[in-house]
């Protein structure tokens, strides 16, 4: 069962898709977008949560700059506008949604108090600010671009996190790798899965880049990880 929730900030008020599962309560794990907006594929992500037992929650985090967005990968004029969102995005005004979602989340009936966060691509990012910043129970980054810049973020971070890191990702150069294992590999509260031979959003079902088994051990340890996490 899916639905429309509204989460109100001092700044204005924004949309979120949630999906809820068959027994409630249940915990909640806010899903956070990647440059397309709320489209398909993180409907599905949701859908496929709550198929397992969460409370998912997707909020349009692109709403400061327009509503609504959703949009897809499949063609030259959408990549174009996704890297117009994703230059004109506030990564600030961002994970202060994302905490509001948060809030949101734990005051819903159907939510029973622990709530967690899983983000891909430019949402991978915010997946790794919000387990450094907020009280994100548990979360999950997958490939996330632009977490070398935030590495020392990391000394906040007092809950548990779950990475995924493509080895091929190519927004997420070798070097910037380097940076984010040597900083995280050894934080108590991090754990990092790489994925050799894989690019960017290899998760992303019907991407150019989609691997179905790598995906799938992904999901899997995502699966695991939530259900030890927040159960």
């Amino acid at each position: 069962m899916s639905e429309t929730l509204t989460i109100d900030t001092p700044d204005g008020a924004f949309s979120a898709y949630v999906a809820r599962p068959s027994v409630e309560p249940a915990p909640a794990i806010v899903v956070i977008q990647e440059i397309f907006g709320v489209n398909k594929v993180m409907r599905d992500v949701c859908d496929n949560l709550a198929a397992q037992g969460f409370v998912a929650i997707c909020p349009d985090l692109f709403w400061r700059i327009e509503p609504g967005i959703d949009i897809t990968d499949q063609s030259e004029a959408e990549w174009k506008r996704a890297f117009e969102l994703y230059n004109a995005f506030d990564v600030e005004a961002g994970v202060s949604d994302i905490a509001a979602t948060i809030a949101a989340a734990r005051a819903l009936p159907a939510v029973n108090g622990k709530v967690g966060a899983v983000g891909y691509c430019l949402g991978g990012l915010l997946a790794f600010l919000t387990a450094a910043r907020t009280d994100s129970d548990a979360t999950v980054a997958y490939y996330g671009v632009g977490i070398e810049k935030h590495v020392g973020e990391a000394d906040k971070l007092a809950r548990p996190l779950l990475m995924h890191i493509a080895e091929e990702d190519q927004f997420v150069p070798k070097e910037a790798q380097k940076v984010i294992l040597g900083a995280l590999k050894d934080h108590l509260q991090i754990e990092v899965q790489t994925y050799p031979g894989c690019d960017h959003a290899f998760a992303r079902v019907g991407g150019e880049h989609y691997d179905a088994s790598a995906a799938g051990r992904a999901n899997a340890r995502t699966l695991s990880f939530f259900k030890s996490k927040l159960g």
